[in-house]
């Protein structure tokens, strides 16, 4: 497929999560595309979580797993973890994917040069509120750092680990993390990878995905979506919104499913677009 001469110099943020996290071939084709799209003149910045790889240390340590709201309850003792994991395992096997086909990546977390700065995150279950622990929402974003790695031809792979005013460190939803990196770097696409084809337009009724639909249109969708699915386009609409063309949610499970969301002109998968946009 020919690359859009148009996305030459532009940023595209690519969330790498779900399967491909876990499957050592989607690994490696992940690792591909993110070079391939650096190759063709685009700049690439990958922000990774690292879910299964936690909850598995979690277990090994004896310590609950529990989610509310689709979000990790993140204790003192969770959150060891959660830095120990992702930035000391995860982050480190994506870099060394990456750089198997040259000195590309460079690694970071969202507490260097105060990349991102994050607050106690509140949540709400049903109504009621519920205590989730050290998670943040990104209240801003610095990407003085980012922007220098991107100038010297270096592909950054961020954790989402952040710092807050306070000097307390929180686990930042991945998604969301993307999305808050891509509007400050004013983004031309964000990526989101998951584990499933898109969103179902009548879950779990129909497994038919929309392919495209503007912010409004999320946003009147967003209370009733499953808490899997509602971070990842929690993330989208605020990227969209915060000024990036598009973005998109798609099936990490299948092999170059990066190149074909950027290449492709109708992107597999669901599509969120601003409010005045109605064709690519």
């Amino acid at each position: 497929m020919p690359w859009p001469e148009g996305l030459r110099g532009k940023v595209v943020v690519v969330k790498f999560g779900g399967n491909a996290m876990v499957d050592p071939g989607l690994q490696l084709t992940f690792a591909q595309d993110v070079v391939e799209l650096w190759r063709a003149g685009l700049r690439p910045v990958v922000v990774h979580g690292g879910g299964p790889q936690i909850s598995a240390m979690l277990d090994r340590l004896g310590l609950e797993t529990r989610f509310e709201a689709g979000l990790r309850v993140t204790t003192p003792e969770t959150m060891d973890v959660v830095r120990m994991v992702l930035t000391g395992r995860v982050q480190r096997e994506l870099v060394g994917h990456i750089n198997a086909h040259g000195p590309f990546a460079v690694g970071l977390t969202g507490e260097d040069a105060h990349t991102m700065t994050a607050v106690r995150r509140p949540a709400r279950v049903d109504g009621r509120a519920v205590d989730i622990g050290l998670v943040g929402d990104v209240v801003d974003v610095n990407p003085a750092m980012v922007r220098a790695l991107l100038e010297q031809d270096h592909i950054p792979v961020v954790s989402p680990v952040a710092r807050g005013a306070d000097g307390q460190v929180y686990n930042v939803n991945a998604d969301l993390a993307a999305a808050a990196l891509a509007v400050a770097l004013d983004a031309e696409r964000l990526v989101m990878l998951t584990d499933v084809e898109g969103l179902y337009a009548d879950w779990p009724r129909s497994t038919e995905v929309i392919g495209r639909l503007t912010a409004r249109a999320l946003d009147g969708l967003l209370p009733g979506l499953a808490s899997g699915m509602l971070p990842k386009m929690e993330g989208c609409l605020r990227a969209v919104r915060g000024g990036v063309r598009k973005a998109h949610v798609v099936d990490g499970r299948v092999p170059h499913a990066v190149l074909r969301s950027v290449l492709a002109e109708t992107s597999p998968g669901t599509t969120v677009v601003p409010d005045a946009v109605t064709r690519s």
